[in-house]
């Protein structure tokens, strides 16, 4: 089909939720995809953190064309194969640092899998009437109606309201202290915030709070929806922070492109039967391909292979900082969780749409952070092309 097909379907039929590049993939193979005219690009967003293992990976498609010709879905009313065993693959792979029995929920996205997490929060907090739940600012936890509320950005509850009670946002780690009171049962937090600039949370401070939260029986969520599934270089980014929540969420990375959601929580008896649900959630398909994923990224990182490939994309971007200290000032991020602040935020859309000209796929991030989130099976010499093209396109501006 021609582009200028596809965008004039879309114009007419699809709701104008997406500010769109003026471009359409047609098929890709790892980290590099291919258009309409087939040109390629390499890709440094992953669909925004959700192919892990690459376009077209073939140990993936095989996974789900197998189960596909087998099963899709049953429901939630009958035993799972796929699903019990994604279930214990997860908690196992964690469990070195989260020594006590945990259970998991699996629903379609981010969004869904933390609007879990709230009612888990909810009903633990309701024997003590605590319902209070403390988020960051500039968090970004979903857009549902709660989850959007849960979000500490005043600029995206604009149009949506009334909204739920029950969430306060702290203006940083150190706030979060003041806000605490009978009425809070939980803090939800991203320890890199994907959509708030992708800057880490200082781990001592993390550390810190968690301990703090132990002693006041008050519940740390963590969102990792984007940081989760080894993105951050273990499977979950409160494994760096050596941290044990009671309640992780996780999603984009999981499936590698297939729509999953997971909640982890030691809080194993918290739900009895019809206190929550999901129709396609953890279907066979959806589980079949987050075993594969899990698979393919576990021997990576037992190898060392994801290892040395974020050494390879943390050099390839100091280089960059340095060779265009007009335009970036620093770093940051963790794992293949990647951003670099520009000197003039206003130049952004400038550096994505002249990267995308180049042949390079990137992203934004906060105010001001140029965004890359490549797939976890890019190889050197994408690396390389994708840092080549991302030059040439800054040389233009």
């Amino acid at each position: 089909m021609e582009f200028s097909h596809i965008q004039g379907l879309d114009e007419e039929f699809v709701l104008h939720t997406y500010s769109r590049f003026k471009v359409a993939f047609t098929h890709g193979e790892n980290a590099t995809l291919y258009d309409t005219q087939n040109r390629d690009y390499i890709d440094f967003g992953s669909g925004i953190g959700v192919v892990s293992v690459g376009h077209n990976n073939p140990k993936l498609t095989q996974a789900i064309t197998k189960q596909a010709a087998k099963l899709l879905h049953t429901s939630n009313l009958y035993h799972i194969q796929n699903q019990a065993a994604l279930a214990h693959n997860l908690i196992t792979l964690y469990r070195d640092n989260a020594p006590l029995p945990m259970r998991t929920f699996f629903a379609n996205s981010g969004a869904e899998a933390n609007e879990c997490a709230i009612k888990i929060a909810r009903k633990y907090g309701k024997q003590r009437n605590a319902y209070k739940i403390i988020t960051l600012d500039s968090s970004f936890h979903g857009r549902t109606i709660t989850s959007l509320k849960a979000t500490a950005q005043e600029k995206m509850h604009e149009h949506f309201g009334p909204f739920p009670d029950g969430f306060v946002y702290a203006k940083d780690v150190s706030d979060i202290y003041n806000l605490i009171d009978s009425s809070t049962c939980a803090v939800l937090l991203e320890l890199v915030q994907g959509e708030g600039g992708v800057c880490p949370l200082d781990k001592t401070q993390i550390q810190a709070l968690a301990s703090h939260l132990k002693q006041k029986q008050i519940l740390l969520m963590i969102d990792e929806v984007q940081s989760g599934i080894y993105r951050c270089g273990e499977i979950f980014a409160s494994k760096v922070y050596g941290i044990s929540p009671e309640v992780i969420t996780t999603a984009k990375g999981l499936g590698g492109g297939v729509p999953i959601g997971a909640v982890l929580t030691t809080l194993t008896d918290i739900f009895a039967p019809s206190d929550h649900g999901s129709t396609f959630g953890g279907n066979a398909l959806s589980c079949a391909a987050g075993l594969c994923v899990l698979e393919i990224l576990s021997q990576m990182h037992e190898n060392g292979t994801l290892k040395e490939t974020i050494s390879y994309f943390d050099t390839k971007l100091d280089s960059l900082v340095a060779a265009f200290p007009q335009i970036f000032s620093h770093k940051v991020g963790l794992g293949l969780m990647c951003g670099i602040h520009t000197q003039n935020p206003n130049l952004l859309p400038n550096i994505v749409e002249s990267a995308l000209n180049q042949g390079v796929l990137v992203l934004k991030s906060g105010k001001g952070v140029l965004r890359l989130l490549p797939p976890l099976s890019i190889n050197k010499d994408e690396i390389d092309l994708g840092f080549s093209r991302l030059e040439s396109a800054l040389k233009t501006l």
